[in-house]
């Protein structure tokens, strides 16, 4: 299983790590931290070397009930920031966080290397022609509504079933544009209650019948830390938990803020599974 970026063979039936760089000062987590281009470097200079395979940039906070950001600020946030990331780490896998076409092409005409979209192509008509146009792996999550409504889009007939009928429009979408590089992301924390975020992730093999790469983003969301009482920044061994599960599960990204103990995980799955089919 595997996916090009940028001429890059990469392959996923190892999988890999996602390193997120915030560039919003209200994400539910970091907001605010790495706005400054020192910062920025050294946290993602840190992450490259902890062992991210990708560095995922946003610059539209898209937690439940974010407050919205015009295309003008979202694109004066990015675009300088990918400019100065690969001006210094001239490898490195860029993946932009945006559900906009715009910022998708001028950040890949910049030289990132993926989109990583919330909406799956269902808030700007033009996102999928534009991946179909640069060739890139596409991700496309799983979200009702958009961040400001979401959280009140929680009432599914069969939560597995409707998901899963989502991606298969999705795919059969991307497929006719002749999109090829596309990953499944189930969307922890979009338009699902904390019960339904379980039950998804209790599940998550199923999603492996799509024959496509499988990211999970769990990392210190809600569904860890209101579940053990405590906050987004006590949740790190939570996520290492749930992370265990995920790939037990068969996800082949994780999407993290702690690259160090994501690695890890995978490390520890990837032994496991060696002993067992020894």
């Amino acid at each position: 299983m595997t996916i090009n970026c940028k001429g890059h063979i990469i392959d996923l039936s190892a999988p890999k790590v996602m390193g997120i760089l915030n560039l919003t000062p209200d994400s539910f987590y970091d907001g605010g931290k790495f706005i400054q281009k020192k910062a920025i470097l050294s946290h993602v200079e840190k992450m490259l070397n902890e062992g991210a395979t990708f560095i995922d940039i946003g610059a539209y906070s898209s937690r439940p009930g974010a407050e919205h950001v015009s295309e003008e600020e979202e694109l004066n946030r990015i675009l300088p920031v990918v400019a100065s990331v690969l001006q210094e780490f001239p490898e490195a896998l860029l993946s932009i966080d945006t559900f906009r076409s715009k910022i998708a092409s001028n950040c890949l005409e910049a030289g990132a290397a993926m989109i990583n979209d919330i909406s799956a192509g269902r808030l700007d008509s033009l996102m999928l022609p534009t991946i179909a146009q640069f060739k890139v792996p596409y991700i496309m999550m799983h979200m009702r509504g958009n961040p400001q409504t979401m959280s009140q889009q929680t009432d599914y007939d069969n939560l597995l079933i409707d998901i899963k009928k989502y991606f298969s429009e999705r795919i059969a979408f991307a497929n006719a544009l002749g999109i090829i590089d596309l990953i499944i992301d189930p969307g922890f924390g979009f338009a699902k209650s904390i019960d339904q975020n379980y039950e998804l992730l209790a599940k998550l093999e199923l999603f492996q019948d799509f024959g496509r790469p499988l990211l999970a983003g769990l990392s210190r969301k809600s569904m860890i830390y209101k579940t053990l009482k405590t906050n987004a920044k006590k949740a790190l061994n939570g996520t290492t938990a749930l992370n265990m599960v995920a790939l037990g599960k068969g996800a082949n990204i994780l999407r993290v803020h702690d690259v160090k103990e994501a690695v890890e995980c995978v490390k520890l799955t990837e032994q496991l599974k060696r002993e067992l089919i020894s």
